[in-house]
């Protein structure tokens, strides 16, 4: 395979991971949306949150750019269960809760007012992005002895029993058993990056979080960063040919995926596929860096590559 690993590993770096700028502004965002709720609930005669936990991509670090600024950044905010009673003494609903929270949470200064969704309450900001809010309750495990507690999320289906901090925890768990638990991160974001290179494959193919799983069941570590992408590729679509289904990592019984034909895996290996037949050429003995650049430049639908040969070009010239 012509060797691109350098070419590669600098599209992550340059096109594919969020720079500090960008994750600064999120962290300075959700500092401010866990003000604003604290405020608001307090100013309601509400109960204050116990904790706020970050989760999902953004937690796992696993975040890739957006050209429209498409993020979606998860806090789950946690009260205590008793402290969750209505005007009434009864116990609040889910959708209560969620409720309270959607109340407190907007002070009147956003262009679109924020929203209860089935899981969450979502934040709209005018950049494109928005901040969902999770909302969990911290209950006693019976028999009540010491620090034992479950946790449950305010679910469009009443209260679930959940915890966001059960799949980031896995995650890293999943990375320190890896050979190169840094790689396996850059594998994952470079395949997310991929399922979003399109936008028409927006909303057809498999999640993010999908995506993360398989990365984990299937990484193929290399000292060379294009052979740990392609041969992870090659990894991945394979699996999907024999098993579309994929199963949640920490909650047993539960799937990403829906059924054994789910329409996302299969778009997702079928994606998979494109992009090994697209990179067939780099496996023949007179492939050029030239030919080489312009494949890996149709995978992710961009000239990054051709553009960092042109500057090669450049500097020998001068």
């Amino acid at each position: 395979m012509f060797d691109c690993a350098k070419d590669v590993r600098a599209y992550h770096d340059q096109d594919v991971t969020l720079p500090k700028s960008e994750q600064d502004a999120m962290r300075d965002r959700r500092n401010s949306n866990r003000t604003r709720l604290r405020n608001g609930l307090s100013d309601a005669g509400k109960p204050a949150p116990l904790e706020f936990v970050k989760q999902g991509s953004y937690a796992m670090k696993t975040m890739v750019r957006d050209p429209d600024n498409d993020y979606d950044i998860d806090d789950g905010v946690y009260f205590r269960k008793e402290d969750l009673v209505g005007d009434r003494g009864a116990e609040m609903t889910s959708l209560q809760t969620r409720q309270m929270v959607r109340d407190a949470v907007d002070d009147g200064k956003f262009k679109r007012a924020p929203e209860v969704r089935s899981n969450c309450v979502r934040v709209f900001y005018e950049k494109g992005y928005h901040v969902d809010l999770p909302v969990y309750r911290r209950g006693m495990t019976p028999p009540a002895r010491g620090d034992e507690y479950h946790y449950e999320l305010a679910a469009s289906s009443g209260w679930k029993r959940s915890d966001a901090r059960d799949v980031s925890n896995w995650y890293e768990d999943e990375r320190a058993k890896s050979t190169d638990g840094v790689q396996l991160r850059r594998i994952n974001r470079d395949l997310k990056k991929y399922a979003r290179s399109r936008y028409s494959w927006r909303g057809g193919i498999l999640s993010g979080f999908g995506i993360t799983v398989l990365t984990t069941e299937r990484i193929r570590v290399s000292a060379r960063e294009d052979r740990a992408l392609y041969d992870t590729m090659v990894a991945i679509r394979d699996r999907l040919t024999w098993n579309l289904q994929v199963a949640h990592p920490v909650t047993p019984g539960d799937y990403i995926t829906s059924g054994t034909d789910d329409a996302k895996a299969r778009s997702f290996r079928e994606k998979l596929t494109e992009a090994i037949d697209t990179l067939a050429p780099l496996f023949d003995a007179d492939c050029t860096r030239e030919k080489a650049l312009k494949c890996w430049d149709k995978v992710f639908a961009t000239t990054f590559f051709s553009e960092r040969l042109e500057e090669e070009r450049r500097a020998s010239v001068a």
